[in-house]
């Protein structure tokens, strides 16, 4: 057993675990707060997992520059799914587009709560009665800013397939005991102490 150890790479402290089991792409699942028979759910391809930016500030200083972190931005997540022979999938898609837009007469909701739902991805341990999952990002406030119904080609053998863009408001990462990985940076005021001279 010592060789399993002796692969991974030695530490300074001596006290890492030695080579620990990565989370696996494609044991995932996403869910939709539209999709209530989670037939999209069984139909997904593909998932980008969440990127999270930082606008840049700049202040100018007497010989130099300091950078600090401006506003975020969650950016869009991008879904794979496959198109059924039923229509299951394609039928909840657009029910969930008319309800942020109704094409036939033109008419757009009050406000995004008519319209804005909840989308997990999970990362799942492999398990398939009884999966765990792993973590977890719930997006919030996600509407389909995107969707591509992909093409037909005479030349392939492939299942058609729809993108779907999400953009979403905020987003929470969560854990395998479901508690925000976020949680524990202090962003409280920090006091300023002036110093008198002399």
């Amino acid at each position: 057993m010592a060789v399993l150890t002796n692969l991974s790479v030695p530490t300074t402290s001596n006290s890492a675990p030695g080579t620990i089991m990565p989370k696996m792409q494609y044991r995932f699942r996403v869910s939709f707060g539209f999709d209530t028979a989670e037939v999209i759910t069984s139909n997904v391809i593909s998932v980008t997992r969440p990127t999270l930016s930082h606008d840049e500030v700049t202040l100018d200083t007497y010989n130099s520059r300091i950078y600090l972190a401006g506003k975020h931005t969650w950016e869009a997540v991008s879904i794979v799914i496959r198109d059924d022979v039923a229509n299951t999938v394609i039928n909840q898609i657009d029910n969930q587009m008319s309800q942020q837009v109704d094409m036939v007469n033109q008419a757009s909701p009050k406000s995004g709560a008519a319209y804005k739902f909840q989308c997990n991805i999970e990362t799942l341990d492999g398990g398939n009665t009884t999966a765990t999952v792993l973590d977890t990002w719930e997006l919030y406030g996600c509407y389909i800013q995107n969707v591509a119904y992909g093409e037909s080609n005479y030349a392939t053998s492939e299942a058609q397939q729809i993108t779907v863009t999400l953009r979403y408001d905020n987003a929470q990462h969560k854990g395998s005991d479901n508690q925000d990985l976020f949680v524990g940076g202090d962003v409280g005021d920090t006091a300023i102490t002036a110093t008198a001279n002399g």
